[in-house]
């Protein structure tokens, strides 16, 4: 089929960036293929993970979450990012507050900035820049695997401690310390 030459040509994308909705459709695909949950290693004392090729040079993540394991508070720093359970449940504690990127150490969280996700197998999410959370497998008993996937590659991981309303920045991760 011809396109007539009074229409614009369809615009390529592969110079684009991957957005939220981009990074999400590839992590609830990348979840469906049953073949590659099932090959990821699964540890009981520790979670274990496999790099995967993401969409548009993101950098993308197979994770198993052994029961009763957690990331911790932290964010991605300047990548957006988006993640989906793909067996088991996870379950997200997120800030529903904008925070200042630098300059501080500690923070008071005014109230009803808390907000809580249960995600069963096949849920998941899209978030911004600069998301502050934390995901658990609350199980007792059951791993879970999750996908997950950034763009820009991560370029450093801000890690937090909790007490009440207070946060605290406690380390700033960069992609050498984790890969």
């Amino acid at each position: 089929m011809s396109v007539p030459s009074s229409l614009p040509a369809p615009v390529s994308t592969a110079a684009t960036p991957p957005t939220q909705a981009d990074l999400l459709d590839f992590v609830r695909r990348t979840a469906a293929d049953a073949e590659l949950i099932a090959s990821l290693p699964l540890d009981p004392e520790g979670r274990t993970w496999v790099r995967l090729k993401g969409p548009g040079g993101s950098e993308a993540w197979l994770i198993g979450w052994p029961p009763g394991t957690g990331t911790g508070w932290h964010d991605h720093a300047d990548s957006v990012g988006a993640f989906l359970t793909a067996s088991g449940e996870l379950t997200e504690n997120s800030l529903a507050a904008r925070l200042p990127t630098d300059g501080w150490k500690t923070l008071e969280l005014t109230d009803g900035v808390d907000r809580v996700r249960r995600l069963p197998a096949g849920q998941g999410r899209a978030f911004g820049r600069h998301h502050v959370h934390e995901v658990l497998n609350e199980s007792t008993e059951r791993h879970a695997i999750s996908v997950h996937a950034y763009y820009p590659p991560l370029p450093q991981i801000r890690r937090y401690s909790r007490t009440g309303q207070v946060l605290r920045l406690e380390q700033v991760e960069r992609p050498e310390d984790w890969q």
